[in-house]
This record gives structure tokens, C-alpha cells and sequence, in this order.
């Protein structure tokens, strides 16, 4: 409505009366009062108030455009007092994004705070791009790599996530166990398509194994780790599959430099609001509880 400012003006013109009580509630001098009734006045071609010693008194079209008024400021109110009330609830949708390979992580606390929660509608999605907190692409992400930097987002540092070299033991009795990394050129790996992957533990196996020797690539963590589990090659899987498969023998004690800083990320305008902070607390007593 492009003109509200000025029908607000005249409601609380008629409202209070007076123009110093209208420039009183909304805050303004006392100038723009009379400036946006002489303005919607003559934008309607009528005249909405009577002027007087005391005041103004809304004339039958100034009534008639109030009764509107006071009708849409009611449903403002409203509006107001629901949008505040869904904020102090833990119900609605509430939006989490991570990267595919940490989805182990989060399925369990996603599935505990739904059960705490009946009211909330969650989504959980998963995508190798950088959701955008500021467009409310999301209310909470898990993200993995350096610090987040952008201005606007609330980070929290939140665990460490644990990756190690592994091979099937169908793989093993085929192949044999390498010793060491001087016998890697002797073995297959299965890596990331993108030899250019920035994970920590990717670049390791770049600059360490023949590329021609990683025989099994993909840019799917979860097809990856499902290529170690079935014997195709000797590659990294993370600490949760890797603790499920008992079928898997670690190659070597990981490297301080394979695991991965992992963060929270929130927006600020909703890192206060009552599902967020609930599912935050209960994702970081899980992670305690853990540990």
C-alpha cells in the first residue's frame, strides 16, 4: 500500500484529535503530520477533517477511510502477536543443511528432537553448495572446513569430525595389507572424482598416491565409502561408517591434518528465536553425550 504512511497519519490524527498527538505516538514533527493529511486530501480530492480551535474532527469520508484504517491496524496487531507467538514456540518448520557425508551425525539428534518436538516439521537437505543463511535458505547449518566468515551468521564451533584409511578384508586377502605409504603404488584406491577436492584428507591421497592408482572415483562421499566396504580399493571412510562395518581394517593411524573442523551456523536474526536455540542445545547434548 503505497500511500500507508499517510493513512496512518490519518488515523491517529482522527484517533488523537490533534496534530501534536498524532506527531506524539507516531514520532514525527509535527510538520509531516499536516504535510500527509494535506497530501492524502489531495490525492482523494475530499476533505478528510474539519479544522478547529481544538482540533480536527473526521468529516463522513474522513470517518469512512478511519473505519478502514482501524480495521487493517487491527489485523497488524494480530500479526504481530502471531508472528511473536510462533517465535517463543518450538513448532513450524525448521530447515538444517550439512554436507551428504554427515548426514550419520545428525539423522540420530534430527530424529530425537522431532520426538521432543511433535510440533516441528523438519527439513533436512543435504547439497555440496553453500546455503544461503541471509536469504533464509536455511535456520540452521552444519558446515565443515575453515571458520565461516560472513558478517551477518552466529558460528559456533561444534566438533571435530574423524576420517581414516581403510580397506575391506575381501580386499586385503586379495591384495595384501600395505606397511606403509612407500607400498601404496603396489595397491587401488577409491577417491574423489575432483582431484582438486579441498577436504584435508583428499588432498593427503593426491599428493601421496599415483593418481593413476585411485581406480574407483566419485564425488559422492556415500558411494565412496560404499566402494571401500565392497573391496574395490583402500580409501577414507568416516569414524561413524567405519565403526558399523566391522568388516573394515584400518591401513594406517589417521593424520592430525584428515580431520575436519565442523561448525554451526545460524543467521542472527534467527539464532534467538525458541526452535532454534532448542535444536541447538539438543544437538550439542547429543554430541556430548557422545563423546
Amino acid at each position: 500500500m503505497e500511500n500507508w504512511d499517510e493513512i496512518r497519519t490519518a488515523f491517529q490524527v482522527a484517533r488523537m484529535g490533534t496534530v501534536s498527538g498524532a506527531a506524539e505516538v507516531l514520532g514525527v514533527h509535527h510538520a509531516t503530520v499536516i504535510r500527509h493529511i494535506d497530501a492524502l486530501e489531495g490525492r482523494l480530492g475530499v476533505k478528510l477533517f474539519q479544522r478547529h480551535a481544538r482540533g480536527y474532527t473526521a468529516t463522513e469520508a474522513g470517518a469512512d477511510l478511519m473505519r478502514v484504517a482501524q480495521a487493517t491496524d487491527d489485523q497488524f496487531q494480530q500479526l504481530a502477536g502471531r508472528i511473536k507467538g510462533r517465535g517463543s514456540e518450538v513448532s513450524g518448520e525448521l530447515l538444517v543443511t550439512s554436507l551428504i557425508n554427515f548426514a550419520p551425525q545428525l539423522l540420530p539428534a534430527l530424529a530425537s528432537f522431532r520426538e521432543l518436538y511433535p510440533e516441528v516439521t523438519l527439513r533436512y537437505l543435504t547439497d555440496d553448495r553453500v546455503f544461503r543463511l541471509e536469504y533464509g535458505e536455511a535456520h540452521v547449518a552444519l558446515r565443515a572446513g575453515p571458520q565461516p566468515q560472513e558478517p551477518d551468521n552466529v558460528v559456533q564451533p561444534f566438533q571435530r569430525a574423524q576420517v581414516g584409511l581403510y580397506a575391506a578384508k575381501s580386499y586385503i586377502a586379495e591384495h595384501g595389507l600395505p606397511t606403509a605409504p612407500s607400498e601404496f603404488a603396489k595397491h587401488r584406491f577409491v577417491g574423489h572424482d575432483n582431484h582438486e577436492n579441498r577436504a584435508p584428507f583428499f588432498r593427503w591421497m593426491s599428493s601421496t598416491v599415483p593418481r593413476e592408482n585411485v581406480v574407483f572415483r566419485s564425488a559422492d562421499t556415500r558411494v565412496l565409502e560404499r566402494a571401500v566396504v565392497e573391496g574395490i580399493g583402500i580409501g577414507f571412510v568416516g569414524g561413524r561408517a567405519a565403526a558399523a562395518h566391522p568388516d573394515l581394517t584400518e591401513i594406517m593411524p589417521p593424520l592430525d591434518d584428515w580431520s575436519v573442523q565442523l561448525w554451526l551456523v545460524t543467521h542472527v536474526d534467527l539464532h534467538r528465536t525458541a526452535k532454534v536455540q532448542a535444536f541447538l542445545k539438543h544437538l550439542k547434548e547429543q554430541s556430548a553425550g557422545e563423546a
